[in-house]
């Protein structure tokens, strides 16, 4: 390969914007598919580890792990996929992502015991670390400024819809079979995505030389994957379960961190970094992947808090649980092309302010939870959540990602991947932190926990939540449309 471009470089039309033909909708619709499954697959356990630990005999310190080593993999593996989108055609790539996505669930749904399910959890979320980025920057590439939104309100789905699918798919399924079924329900399709795109998935965009540098990659390893260890710790040492102290794994992440960045800025000079903090000097972006970080923390910490709410305050089962998120999943799956084309039609901030505010007064509203709620309050407010978030993601990938120099696009799209997951481990952290040491100190031991204690535990979380997404709101007020390009004139981006 070379710094030319390769034979399947995109072609342009008379308006110097790229053309998207059959060729490159095919790329983006196997992309989003296979996306939606892998990302679906991420919470999919939230419900499923009682029966887990119940089955396999293991304890809730050991059985976070599931959960734990998938984000691990996940924060370690990203950074890297900017140099490999660089480096690999789509179709070898997509194969690699899938096949790991295959093989780690083919694995985890024949494990005979916990370690071959966690060897199967971090193989699934090696493929998984690979896809989303890969989606992302294929569409930058391929897809004209005048049809962005539109797409980008699809990956918005994926990202919002497919975690909140996950709870309730896995609850129907407990409700009737074991714990495996979770894992044999997404073989087939999975098998399915990786032949299809095998056969169909076409090389799009340029390629590159772009060398491995192995000290990043070792302080990458380090520093997102001590920072989301650290952080995962904190809940379980709420509870005197911790393996060691969070900040000890907290400080190595946060050195290992500004060694990291400072050997990017140098690698940079060269075009030679793991990940181009480049990207930052764009305004509109820095400010979409803080607003991402904030909108990710509300998202996942929900996730988490709600089904042990609905359980272990009110009282309902794991079905009841799935079903009462099932609905604002579909919602933001419904919002997600209406607010792509009021981005395509009315820019970004029209949708992002009211997005954001939506989202911090859900987070207010589920603050004022009690052990006497109402399901459908739950309901409701679940729904409210939904709607906010969905006026938040499609603006923020529009605007993010639509502002870089597509030699960064890569770069931009690995960030971005990476900051969703360690801001969804931070809230998840945060949230369940707050919960437990709110319902210890209201029952005066942690063996004395009530219903109504832990309902104290989960309105102060959330109410913490709620104070995280009213900053993101303030945030909102100065993220900035992109001009958009002339017809006919050369593309800046370029």
């Amino acid at each position: 390969m070379s710094d030319s471009p390769s034979a399947h470089s995109e072609p342009f039309g008379d308006a110097g914007e790229p053309e998207f033909g059959a060729r490159e909708q095919l790329a983006i619709w196997l992309l989003l598919a296979s996306a939606f499954v892998v990302i679906l697959n991420e919470t999919i356990m939230s419900v499923a580890l009682p029966p887990v630990m119940d089955d396999l005999g293991i304890t809730a310190a050991v059985g976070q792990w599931l959960t734990t080593a998938f984000l691990l993999t996940m924060s370690v593996v990203i950074p890297i996929t900017g140099m490999l989108i660089q480096r690999v055609d789509t179709r070898p790539l997509f194969i690699v992502a899938m096949s790991l996505f295959t093989a780690g669930t083919l694995i985890a749904a024949a494990a005979p015991g916990f370690t071959m399910l966690l060897l199967g959890r971090v193989v699934q979320a090696g493929g998984t670390a690979i896809m989303m980025p890969l989606l992302m920057t294929t569409v930058v590439t391929l897809v004209p400024e005048r049809q962005r939104g539109r797409l980008m309100g699809r990956i918005a789905i994926v990202i919002s819809v497919a975690p909140a699918l996950g709870p309730t798919i896995s609850g129907l399924i407990l409700e009737v079979l074991d714990w495996r079924w979770l894992f044999i329900f997404v073989l087939p399709v999975a098998g399915a995505a990786l032949v299809i795109g095998a056969v169909k998935m076409p090389n799009v965009g340029m390629l590159r030389v772009a060398r491995i540098d192995v000290l990043s990659v070792l302080l990458s390893v380090l520093s997102f994957g001590g920072l989301v260890y650290g952080l995962s710790l904190i809940g379980d040492a709420a509870n005197g379960n911790a393996l060691m102290p969070p900040w000890v794994a907290l400080v190595v992440g946060a050195l290992a961190l500004a060694a990291f960045v400072a050997r990017q800025l140098r690698l940079q000079r060269d075009d030679r970094a793991l990940l181009d903090l480049r990207t930052f000097e764009t305004r509109p972006y820095a400010l979409s992947v803080l607003l991402f970080s904030f909108s990710s923390m509300a998202l996942f910490g929900s996730l988490i808090l709600l089904p042990i709410y609905v359980q272990k305050v009110l009282g309902e089962s794991t079905l009841v649980t799935g079903l009462l998120l099932l609905p604002g999943g579909l919602l933001m799956g419904l919002l997600g092309p209406t607010v792509g084309r009021m981005v395509d039609s009315r820019g970004a901030r029209f949708m992002l302010i009211p997005g954001t505010g939506v989202t911090a007064l859900s987070m207010w509203c589920m603050g004022l939870f009690t052990d006497a709620t109402s399901v459908w309050q739950v309901l409701g407010t679940h729904l409210l959540l939904s709607v906010g978030l969905a006026g938040v993601f499609t603006p923020l990938f529009s605007v993010s990602l639509g502002s870089l120099p597509k030699r960064l696009a890569s770069h931009g799209s690995a960030m971005i991947s990476t900051a969703q997951q360690v801001a969804g481990a931070a809230g998840t952290a945060l949230f369940v932190t707050v919960m437990t040491l709110v319902s210890v100190s209201v029952a005066g031991s942690a063996e004395a926990v009530t219903p109504h204690s832990l309902a104290a535990g989960t309105r102060i979380a959330f109410i913490v939540g709620a104070a995280v997404s009213t900053v993101g709101f303030a945030i909102s007020f100065f993220v900035r449309d992109q001009p958009q390009p002339v017809p006919g004139a050369p593309d800046g981006n370029a």
